[in-house]
Order: structure tokens, then C-alpha cells, then sequence
């Protein structure tokens, strides 16, 4: 390399200052938290997997050599086919932990990285948890900075998940600085993933989160043997910044550098929906005792302008579709109360009742919802009935937001419903195993317990 090739700048880089901000001091709470991330990626990636698309990505890791990391109702392989196949498990269901703000999930990126590569090395368990802590940390951080233009065409989970995953992975390799500064750039460097596999009954969204964990891992290892990455990945003339953000807000990078960790403003899923979805069949819950057996004559739902631009959906001809339209979450809701699995499945998307009420829901963007939005999630419903009476109910946050949480207890019945779904006997022993990493067990009795 020829001299001056690198323009010298006197002060740290985004990336510089993120890294810094990732060593700061971890308590027990702080991974008390991350396992019930964890746990709740279980659930959501042992029900993924067993699904169709899963199907794909474990027969894809059927060809791939064996290794000690686990792959979900799957053999073994090594850390990269883990993570690979793990990443696309998570996301599947519509049920993984999402970062309002960033407006990403970063469990299904951070996680089956973190976990393989724990597994492969022998981590214990404070090491496993420190470093999904510090891969949320980082991929919400960037995430937060890229502003509603990026969301526009692009899947954040994707183009931010991996600097979460290479942030995970060098907190367990140990990197220093300089190394996970340069883990971060190069994983920055591959960022991509536009937003046109939603429009199509495709399954590319979960390619998405499987190459977002194995390209942070990837991007992680080499930094360890040596391999530089640009240290202006972010703020650069030709970085993230100035390639797939029109309005970024770079200072959200380093805003408030003694808030808690991130993952205690990442939310928790409780519906198997798209997350802008959630508000309004918590609405709609809200409502269900009030009509108490009454016709309904219309149904109106008022949102967040994003809310609308996902999922106005009025006649889902999929599981995918119908996860993604308001009409259909709502209808099935009023209808017959918190929506299961099969609320979203084909057989229910032509059942005559739900198709006369999906037909009476109209949608509409409300200005308030907006200007709340990314900071809130909100929605409200009003149902006409023909008695003439109309009721009314609005919810300012979804149901597993940090301001309306949803209890530990519930998220573990969660995770234990989504596996046994899958067919797992042993959630409980699975649910016990993560527990433990909060107070140093090894990584490898979850690896050894996972289905």
C-alpha cells in the first residue's frame, strides 16, 4: 500500500466510537434479560425450522460438514453452516423480538451466530450472553441511526444485521478495538437486502437473516486473523450512510452512551403477525368483550402511515400475506380472540365468517399514530354494530413493548408453545438450559439441550 493511501483522521470513527461503548460494564440483570431473548429465539426458530421453509435450510445443512454447534431439528455443523441455517429459522413465524426505533429484529440475526460460535470455542455461559448483549447493542445502535428512507427499500434485519452478528463474535474471540473495529467494517461492507421478496409468495427473507449471521461471523473470524476493515463504514463519502440511507441520522449512533443496554427497549412478539400489525389486534382484544356476540356492520382501523404501507393487505391468498395484512389480523381476531398459529394459515384465510368480516375492515393512516411512530407502535379500531352503537379502542403501544411488557412467565409459555408445536419433548429442559447461562453455566449444556 503506497503512502498516504488512508486519509489520517484525528478523531474515532462511528465505528470507533460504537466499540468503545460495547465494553462498558454488564450486570445480572442486564443477562437475565439477554437468555429471555434467547429463549424466545428458541421457540421461534424450533417452529421455524419445521416449517416449510426451514425444510429448505436443513436440507441445505444436510450437505454441509458436521462441527460441534447445533443446528435447530437438525445434526451438527460447523460454526459458519450454524449460524447459516439457524438465521433462517428465527424469523419465519413473525414472532421474533423487534427494536421499535431501528425498526429490526435482531434475535434472529445475533443469536444463531453468537450460539454456533460459543459452541465451536467452548464459551461459558456470561461469554455467550455478553455477546448477544453486545451484538443487539451494535445492530440497534446503527439500525436507529438509518432513518425511514433506508426502511423504505430495504430490510434493516438484513443490511444491519451483520454488524450485530460480528459484534457478538468478537466479544467471543476476544478482539481487541482495532479488531472489532475492523469486524464491524467488513461486516458493514456487505450489507444488503432489498425489500422486494415481500411483495411475492417468496422465501427470501429468510436468505436475508441467514446470510446476515453467517457474513457477521465471517467478518468477525477474519478480523482475528488479521483482516482490516475500513474504520468509516458508516460515515464515510462512499459508506452505509451515503449508499442506503437518504436521511440518516449518524448521532443516534453514540446517543446517550450511559442508557441501558438495548435489548431492554427490544420487544417482545406475542402474535404470529408482522409486528405493525400488533397494535391493532391488541385493539381488537380490547373491544372483543364489548361486542359480546353483536352483528358487526364495519370495522375501521387507524395506524401509523408504515402500519398501512406493510400490511393493507385486504385479501391474503397466503400465511405470509395474511401475516402481513391488518384486514385479516383484525377480522381473526374479533372473531375469535388472541390469534394462534393457525389464524394464518391457508384453511383460515377462505373460512366464510372471517372472509364476509375480513371484507367490512377498512384501514386508513392516522397523523397522531404517525407522528408517534418509530418511537411508538399505536393503533386504534372502531366497530360499528347494527344495533347502531359504535365502540371505539385505542392502544398507544403493542403488547411487549417496553411500556405495555409482556410478563417473563408469558415468554416462556411462548417459547415453550413454539416448540412443542415443533414437536420438541423437551422445552422445559431447553427453557432451564438457557436460564442457567445467567449464572455461568456453560454454553454447551444449551447446545447439547437444543432440539
Amino acid at each position: 500500500m503506497r503512502a498516504g493511501a488512508w486519509p489520517a483522521v484525528a478523531e474515532p470513527s462511528l465505528t470507533e466510537g460504537l466499540v468503545a461503548l460495547l465494553a462498558r460494564p454488564i450486570a445480572a440483570a442486564d443477562r437475565r434479560r439477554a437468555a429471555l431473548h434467547l429463549i424466545d429465539w428458541i421457540g421461534c426458530a424450533a417452529a421455524g425450522a419445521a416449517s416449510e421453509t426451514g425444510g429448505v435450510f436443513r436440507a441445505h445443512a444436510a450437505t454441509q460438514p458436521a462441527g460441534a454447534a447445533r443446528i435447530i431439528l437438525g445434526g451438527r455443523a460447523v460454526a459458519r453452516d450454524a449460524a447459516f441455517a439457524n438465521g433462517a429459522f428465527g424469523n419465519v413465524l413473525e414472532m421474533d423480538d423487534v427494536h421499535r426505533e431501528a425498526i429490526l429484529h435482531p434475535g434472529p440475526v445475533v443469536i444463531p451466530a453468537a450460539l454456533a460460535l460459543a459452541a465451536e470455542r467452548g464459551a461459558g455461559g456470561f461469554a455467550l450472553l455478553d455477546a448477544i448483549l453486545r451484538g443487539y447493542e451494535a445492530e440497534i445502535r446503527i439500525g436507529r441511526a438509518m432513518g425511514g428512507g433506508h426502511y423504505a427499500k430495504f430490510h434493516p434485519t438484513a443490511t444491519m444485521g451483520p454488524f450485530g452478528a460480528a459484534a457478538a463474535c468478537g466479544s467471543l474471540l476476544g478482539l481487541g478495538a482495532e479488531g472489532m473495529a475492523w469486524a464491524l467494517g467488513n461486516a458493514g461492507t456487505q450489507a444488503g437486502g432489498v425489500w422486494q421478496c415481500r411483495h411475492e409468495a417468496v422465501m427470501t427473507k429468510q436468505l436475508h437473516t441467514a446470510r446476515a449471521a453467517a457474513m457477521g461471523l465471517e467478518a468477525a473470524q477474519m478480523a482475528a486473523l488479521g483482516l482490516s476493515g475500513p474504520r468509516l463504514i458508516l460515515e464515510g463519502p462512499q459508506g452505509v450512510f451515503a449508499g442506503l440511507a437518504t436521511d440518516a441520522k449518524p448521532h443516534r449512533v453514540l446517543d446517550e452512551p450511559d442508557a441501558p443496554w438495548l435489548v431492554h427497549a427490544t420487544s417482545f412478539k406475542p402474535w404470529p403477525a408482522c409486528r405493525h400489525a400488533h397494535p391493532a389486534i391488541d385493539a381488537a382484544l380490547a373491544l372483543r368483550p364489548r361486542i359480546a356476540g353483536r352483528t358487526i356492520v364495519a370495522v375501521h382501523v387507524e395506524s401509523y402511515a408504515d402500519a398501512l404501507a406493510f400490511c393493507d393487505r385486504a385479501l391474503p391468498r397466503s400465511t405470509v400475506q395474511a401475516k402481513f395484512s391488518l384486514q385479516h389480523a383484525v377480522a381473526v381476531t374479533l372473531l375469535d380472540g388472541p390469534p394462534p398459529l393457525s389464524a394464518f394459515d391457508p384453511p383460515a384465510l377462505d373460512r366464510s365468517d372471517l372472509v364476509a368480516l375480513r371484507a367490512r375492515v377498512t384501514v386508513a393512516a392516522e397523523p397522531g399514530f404517525t407522528r408517534a411512530y418509530p418511537t411508538h407502535y399505536g393503533a386504534a379500531i372502531r366497530v360499528t354494530l347494527a344495533d347502531g352503537a359504535t365502540l371505539r379502542e385505542s392502544v398507544p403501544d403493542a403488547l411487549g413493548d417496553p411500556e405495555n411488557p409482556l410478563a417473563e412467565d408469558a415468554i416462556l409459555a411462548k417459547a415453550r408453545m413454539l416448540m412443542e408445536s415443533a414437536g420438541v419433548a423437551r422445552a422445559d429442559g431447553v427453557i432451564a438450559a438457557a436460564l442457567a447461562l445467567a449464572d455461568g453455566a456453560p454454553a454447551a449444556h444449551l447446545n447439547d439441550a437444543l432440539p
